[in-house]
């Protein structure tokens, strides 16, 4: 971490690191602002933000839209989130795992399951409890979560660090590009963020949401309160910090992982420089980005359901008329599952499932007569194609 990359009031906030890094100096970050900060250099991208947040709004409450709402947001989330930070699974691996409930699924799989499971119970915590949700202990909880299943992870998860980290550096702290501050300050500055996250100062009058997020994500993130895992925890603030205000929650990761060199270097100006604008125009370019990404996801879908209302005369009403509207959240099923979800008897989801094998709507994918898993893999295509990726509609042989 070099000096000169520091504004003065960060450089005025460096201490000694511990041994055996005595040699180097970490930042203690000061507490987030809660004063108006100038936003004329994004002002554009951050209006086009708000008015697709409430787009999002209106798409989930007004129009009653499922879609927008659907566990697949949250397990896309999951699975790019955890790949930032090297943690490679696939939205079609997870969804097969939930399905089979596969004992052998491989760690990183069961890592970005716990990541998704922790959203579908935490967002409506958000959405009832407010910005009271947000504590020190939601922290350490929301670590165990994303880091209990990594075999590779040296510390307790849950427990805040009690060695010395950096960034960047490829291992050597000497070539760093910021050092979070040593392990006996990471507590009262953890509790800075908090403090922040629930609303404890000013800044619920003098700052909009999407600049609270951006502060309190670099400010988390300059923390660096564990060992590993913090990307990941500091990603998941962001959906409930909207679900807390009231939004609809919008899963980022997506975008982030898409541009990844802006959001490390938006991140490093607002650690280093205690320049917010950029980090904020980031997560706003995120925001409407994601907005149009939704949008483009549902078109699709609906086109694609046309499509298989086409392939069959299904009789109205019936239980694989129905399973259509059930497959864009679970395009990877078993019967006993869409018999749930329909509230049907096992042999009538059977026999909903053998039409629309019939119709090339579902594939089985195990081989097995017992305990199968199917598939809508032309749902699945659109829904696992890479952010920004146009979806392609109507790829079955039917």
């Amino acid at each position: 971490m070099k000096r000169d990359d520091l504004c003065h009031a960060v450089r005025q906030r460096l201490v000694r690191l511990p041994e055996p890094f005595a040699a180097h100096y970490g930042v203690v970050p000061l507490a987030p602002p809660e004063e108006a900060i100038d936003l004329r250099p994004v002002r554009g991208r951050y209006e086009q933000a708000i008015q697709a947040l409430v787009k999002a709004d209106l798409i989930a409450q007004a129009l009653h839209d499922p879609y927008i709402l659907s566990r697949i947001l949250t397990r896309r989330e999951a699975v790019s989130s955890s790949s930032i930070e090297g943690t490679h699974s696939t939205l079609d691996a997870l969804l097969s795992v939930e399905e089979s409930e596969d004992g052998e699924a491989s760690a990183a799989t069961r890592q970005v399951r716990g990541y998704a499971l922790a959203l579908d119970t935490l967002v409506p915590r958000a959405q009832s409890e407010g910005r009271d949700l947000f504590s020190i202990d939601l922290m350490r909880e929301l670590h165990r979560i994303v880091m209990r299943d990594d075999p590779d992870y040296a510390d307790e998860p849950g427990e805040e660090r009690q060695r010395v980290v950096w960034i960047g550096g490829a291992g050597n702290i000497a070539y760093s590009t910021f050092n979070p501050p040593p392990p006996d300050r990471v507590m009262a500055c953890l509790v800075e963020t908090v403090d922040y996250l629930r609303g404890q100062g000013m800044q619920g009058m003098t700052q909009g949401l999407l600049t609270q997020m951006a502060v309190a994500h670099a400010h988390f993130e300059a923390v660096h309160p564990f060992r590993d895992g913090n990307g990941r925890v500091g990603r998941l603030l962001l959906p409930l910090m909207m679900a807390a205000d009231g939004h609809v929650p919008l899963y980022l990761s997506p975008y982030i992982e898409a541009h990844k060199g802006a959001y490390y270097e938006a991140l490093k100006v607002a650690q280093q420089q205690l320049d917010w604008a950029g980090l904020v125009g980031f997560l706003a370019d995120a925001v409407t980005a994601t907005v149009d990404e939704l949008e483009a996801t549902r078109t699709a879908l609906a086109t694609l359901k046309d499509l298989w209302l086409q392939r069959r005369r299904f009789r109205r009403n019936s239980a694989a008329v129905r399973a259509l509207d059930v497959l864009p959240h679970y395009p990877v099923i078993t019967v006993g599952r869409l018999a749930t979800l329909l509230d049907v008897s096992f042999p009538a989801a059977a026999q909903a499932v053998d039409h629309l094998q019939a119709a090339g709507i579902l594939v089985e994918r195990t081989g097995h007569t017992r305990n199968r898993i199917f598939a809508a893999e032309e749902a699945v295509s659109i829904l696992n194609r890479p952010f920004g990726a146009e979806p392609i509609v109507g790829t079955g042989a039917f």
